[in-house]
């Protein structure tokens, strides 16, 4: 069975990936992908992973686990969702790392699916909004300690990823900037569900609506039904041109709320996320999808 792990990261989709996945349940499942609620499987694996810390699981851990999840479905394709897969927010940041206990966690999926084909996919997000939306909970106190232990430029996403790659060579990873993701959203559900480019989906607009006007909306399905034999690059070159001319501007914007923050840090790490990116795209077994 291939198993896909979607693990946020925090604040990109907040939920939204797993609810256009279940809107095509019906369809995927025809085609042998199961797209589970989130109630069969994240307290499940919660406590089996917690198990796993202390105790090596049983030979039939694995069967188990999938047939609770499944609950007598078929299916050569599994997608899991959770933004907390790593931990909650305030384990996102620590020991000067984003997700210190990624490498843990991802260990025990691969020993728990040992002889499945796993993948993981995750969007990634500009550390200037990323730091500030994950301790948005914390209090001023507790952010100004957990900054002075955690230096911003030193968050990379390129160092997760390293470290994963290092640690699970095997490991498939497809990763995408949660800013493109209007643009690419049909590609991210079909990636993640294994079926064709160009394939129909319940939902490939819906992260757009939420941006974009009624009336750009309205041209650009329009465009879209003229235009049916559009490639996936002309497909987000047009939808960057729609949401140029009609993006809703107050669902754009994202203030960068910490102590102390200036702008000319805020530059210099969307500068660092920038040059990440560039090198994500160049290390083998790491696909990026990108407009």
């Amino acid at each position: 069975m291939k198993v896909v792990f979607h693990t946020g990261a925090h604040h990109t989709d907040d939920d939204r990936i797993l609810k256009c996945l279940l809107n095509n349940k019906g369809p995927f499942s025809k085609r042998g992908v199961a797209v589970p609620g989130p109630g069969k499987y994240r307290t499940l694996l919660k406590e089996t992973f917690a198990a796993m810390d202390t105790a090596e699981p049983s030979s039939d851990a694995r069967d188990v686990l999938v047939d609770a999840i499944l609950d007598d479905e078929r299916a050569d394709r599994l997608i899991l969702s959770n933004q907390h897969f790593f931990g909650s927010p305030r384990f996102s940041l620590g020991g000067g790392q984003l997700y210190p206990l990624a490498t843990r966690r991802l260990r025990q999926v691969m020993q728990l699916f040992e002889g499945d084909e796993v993948e993981l996919f995750m969007a990634l997000c500009n550390p200037a909004t990323f730091v500030p939306n994950v301790l948005s909970k914390a209090s001023p106190a507790q952010q100004r300690e957990i900054l002075s232990e955690n230096n911003p430029l030193a968050l990379r996403w390129i160092d997760l990823m390293a470290r994963i790659k290092q640690t699970l060579p095997e490991l498939k990873i497809t990763v995408w900037c949660n800013e493109d993701t209007p643009l690419i959203w049909g590609q991210i559900i079909r990636d993640m569900a294994g079926i064709p480019y160009g394939e129909k989906i319940i939902g490939n607009f819906d992260l757009l609506r939420e941006i974009m006007s009624r009336e750009g909306m309205k041209l650009l399905r329009r465009h879209m039904a003229e235009h049916p034999n559009l490639t996936e690059s002309q497909k987000h070159r047009v939808i960057a041109a729609f949401l140029d001319k009609f993006a809703l501007d107050d669902a754009l914007e994202e203030e960068v709320d910490l102590p102390d923050w200036t702008e000319e840090l805020v530059e210099e790490l969307t500068a660092s996320y920038d040059h990440d990116v560039s090198l994500l795209r160049n290390i083998d077994g790491v696909k990026m999808i990108a407009v």
